[in-house]
């Protein structure tokens, strides 16, 4: 199974010159959560905005450099195969960004974890795709209110694909 998780803002924002637009621990403590143990498939931007590779996941860095190299990674060079070969895996498989990686695979994907950030941000460069009612139906949706340590109202929100 694909599945796609990501944080947007109230209009999909993701982020800003390669960084997220917010620092929010319970969403990093959920994606966490939710991606441990398994395959994490990501662009090269986001691996290096990240810095290193996830521990206790299989991390796949999917680039167009052929020269590209990473310490603790598999690299592909094609988007399209990679999850054509993992779309029957025994395990569920995340993609984890940017922007242009989730534009390429959502429509592949079965499932979404979305999380809702309470928020626009009109400085944004980089979006997630429209996730389309038609396509994507909501299956969970767990709301968690800002406080010391998150600065915004957050929605946990899970699609199937109908």
């Amino acid at each position: 199974m694909i599945s796609i998780i990501a944080a947007i803002g109230k209009n999909g924002e993701l982020g800003r010159k390669n960084n997220l637009l917010w620092n929010l621990p319970e969403d990093m403590r959920h994606f966490r959560d939710t991606t441990r143990g398994h395959t994490v498939i990501m662009g090269q931007k986001t691996f290096e905005s990240i810095g290193h590779p996830l521990p206790n996941r299989r991390n796949i860095v999917v680039t167009r450099n052929r020269a590209f190299k990473a310490d603790g990674v598999d690299i592909s060079n094609s988007l399209e195969d990679t999850l054509n070969s993992l779309k029957n895996a025994d395990e569920e498989v995340f993609v984890i960004g940017g922007g242009e990686i989730y534009r390429q695979s959502i429509e592949k994907a079965d499932k979404l974890y979305i999380t809702h950030v309470n928020k626009s941000f009109p400085d944004a460069d980089t979006f997630f795709p429209k996730i389309d009612d038609n396509i994507w139906q909501k299956i969970k949706n767990k709301k968690y209110l800002n406080d010391n340590l998150n600065e915004y109202d957050l929605e946990f929100t899970e699609y199937l694909k109908k």
